[in-house]
């Protein structure tokens, strides 16, 4: 990415600390801006009461029980809840100290901080390292330095940035020292690195990029400053080695917003610090990465939500604003920034950019239309804007060993009229059994909560192991086709000699109709464990025969045929899953939204058509009711074609 002697040396040539490492240097005339915007009216209202609230209320506690409930019950909203809420109101008083220069928020915001600056660790309880069991369990040390942890060290150093000359001295220098114990030198100067430095995921770019930004924020040393942004650069390398050449976010557009932000924010940090000297946005892979949101976005807020990731994105026009302005990126239309309330994290630099970055400009994103593929990862996503709003189909291969993981290999997402009518359900609800050994007994993340099938009794199994060939993607005119085979993506007990998905897509002229056309091929071998099962009890049978023969009581052959018969009959489950109830008729199954309608045609002499209905709980522990579709082929023979088409229209 960058030589240590090139970073070195931009950085020793430094002559004073730049003003504008937030984001913008703040004059009268930017607060001017700031109160006068129509379009950041709502946020800075939004701020504003939150920040009232904060000048009035206590600060919520964190109470050592909330603190044992995730060591001892696996849950972590007890303690998230209230330290979430102590970094709304760090961020709330220090905006509104900054736009509204009203001294009322001085006291309660140098409050806040002070407690903060007293919480045993910035690492929430889900992330600390733990060791030991009953009598002999270890208190976990209180210098992790998790995602939140570098989150927190960083909004301190840029809080002491826009306010810091407004509070009391020892608030400051508490700050400086907090930061240093907990932060710098259990980050810098360990013997043993932290394990996200090498992850290949948002954890990197989040916590090398937050902890960098808060050395550039407060490190006056720059031999020590030069060496510390080297260490990030480690991390960002993980980070970046996570993308393929396509550009795209595995994790899901949430992750993508989270990470890559968390590299934009220090890189362009970084850019600021050293007068432009290092730039590290230029680059082919970079804009790839920036320019995946819009490839993804459906009908906003709607988006293509693989793995762990809401089927609403939020986009923030600060970091869009950016990337289009540094690199030209094409980003998606935001008409406005997104709620202070809506990221339960409140986390502080995606408010802050939005209000010093965001541009008119943002206003006027591309809305792209036609086929976007992602051959890295495995994916296609087609899209069509319509007099009836956008119609879009996609689907995904890849592999069941992917960050934020889904047995999902085949799945696909329908898009009609604005409406995403065949979903993907995103994120459940994040415990330590979501992220242990039983993962995939969740329905969010089993391929029992996809739209596959279920083979014999199989659902598709996790590891690098399990994995989708792409065999055709290309399109012919207004068809798009798109092949995977997905026999790895089952195990044995499936009885697979071959599992082929086939789809069309067609939308012509870009008008209000389309249709999908799925073809799965399945080629069964032997059931080895139940063909085992059935030779032992025929065989047994053959040995009862001569007893019973040798009683007198012969037994026919025809008594032991029906044990091989049933061990040879296969039987498929296709899903389909919904948020919409479905109608289901003889050979004919309906999901209709307020503007879209699918209807599935399938043949009833092959399948039996069944609904479920299903409570979940969403990621935040919403309940949430899923409809789960499934056609059921009973006794097939060894090669079995699965056939059904989608009609796609507007109401």
């Amino acid at each position: 990415m960058i030589a240590y002697h090139r970073l070195r040396e931009a950085i020793l040539q430094v002559k004073q600390r730049p003003d504008d490492l937030a984001g913008a240097v703040i004059t009268p005339e930017k607060l001017e801006e700031l109160r006068s915007s129509q379009r950041l009216a709502e946020l800075l209202g939004e701020i504003r009461t939150e920040a009232e609230m904060g000048s009035s209320e206590v600060l919520p506690a964190l109470e050592f029980a909330d603190f044992r409930a995730f060591r001892e019950r696996g849950t972590r909203f007890e303690y998230e809840r209230p330290y979430f809420r102590r970094r709304a109101r760090l961020l709330a008083l220090t905006l509104a100290l900054l736009i509204d220069e009203d001294e009322k928020y001085v006291a309660p915001l140098e409050r806040t901080i002070w407690e903060i600056c007293g919480e045993y660790s910035w690492a929430v309880p889900a992330h600390l390292p733990y060791a030991g069991a009953g009598e002999d369990e270890q208190l976990p040390t209180d210098r992790s330095v998790d995602l939140f942890a570098a989150e927190t060290a960083h909004a301190l150093a840029e809080m002491l940035l826009l306010v810091g000359e407004r509070l009391h001295p020892w608030i400051s220098q508490r700050v400086r020292l907090e930061v240093e114990r907990r932060m710098f030198v259990p980050v810098f100067d360990s013997e043993r690195p932290f394990f996200w430095f090498s992850v290949e995921n948002n954890w990197s770019a989040v916590c090398a990029g937050a902890v960098g930004m808060a050395a550039l924020l407060l490190v006056e040393d720059q031999e020590r400053l030069a060496w510390m942004q080297t260490k990030v650069v480690d991390g960002m390398e993980s980070f970046l080695a996570g993308y393929g050449d396509d550009g795209c976010c595995m994790e899901g557009a949430g992750y993508w917003t989270y990470g890559f932000g968390y590299y934009v924010y220090w890189a362009e940090m970084l850019h600021a610090y050293t007068g432009g000297k290092l730039d590290l946005l230029q680059d082919g892979k970079i804009r790839r990465i920036a320019e995946y949101a819009g490839s993804v976005s459906l009908t906003l807020p709607a988006c293509v939500n693989y793995s762990d990731c809401s089927p609403s994105m939020r986009l923030h026009p600060g970091l869009m604003s950016r990337l289009r302005q540094r690199i030209g990126a094409s980003v998606p239309t935001v008409p406005l920034p997104p709620s202070f309330h809506d990221d339960h994290c409140y986390r502080w630099p995606h408010q802050v950019r939005n209000l010093l970055w965001t541009d008119e400009a943002s206003l006027k994103g591309e809305s792209s239309s036609g086929t976007i593929r992602f051959p890295d990862a495995g994916w296609v996503i087609d899209k069509r804007n319509t007099s009836a709003g956008l119609f879009a189909f996609s689907a995904k291969g890849g592999t069941n060993a992917e960050s934020h993981n889904h047995n999902d290999l085949g799945h696909f997402i329908v898009h009609v009229g604005g409406e995403t009518l065949l979903t993907d359900l995103g994120p459940g609800v994040y415990t330590k059994d979501y992220f242990g050994p039983n993962r995939y007994a969740h329905l969010q993340t089993s391929s029992q909560g996809h739209s596959v099938p279920v083979i014999n009794g199989q659902e598709q199994k996790e590891g690098h192991e399990h994995r989708a060939e792409i065999l055709r993607s290309e399109n012919d005119g207004d068809r798009l086709y798109f092949d995977l085979d997905l026999t790895r993506a089952y195990g044995e007990e499936a009885g697979l000699s071959f599992y082929g998905r086939h789809f069309i897509w067609t939308n012509r002229n870009e008008e209000p109709f389309a249709t999908l056309e799925v073809r799965d091929v399945f080629e069964f071998g032997l059931l080895a464990g139940v063909v085992e099962s059935a030779e032992t009890e025929a065989l047994q049978a053959v040995s009862d025969k001569s007893q019973l023969e040798e009683d007198g009581n012969p037994l026919s052959g025809g008594e032991i045929a029906p044990l091989l018969e049933d061990a040879a009959g296969n039987h498929v489950t296709e899903h389909f899953i919904s948020l919409y109830h479905p109608e289901v008729s003889l050979g004919s199954i309906v999901w209709k939204g307020e503007h879209g309608r699918v209807e599935l045609d399938y043949d009833p002499t092959i399948f039996e058509a069944v609904v479920e209905d299903l409570e979940i709980h969403a990621h935040l522990g919403r309940a949430q009711q899923v409809y789960r579709t499934a056609l059921i082929a009973r006794n097939l023979a060894q090669r079995f074609v699965g056939e059904w088409t989608m009609t796609c229209s507007a109401k």
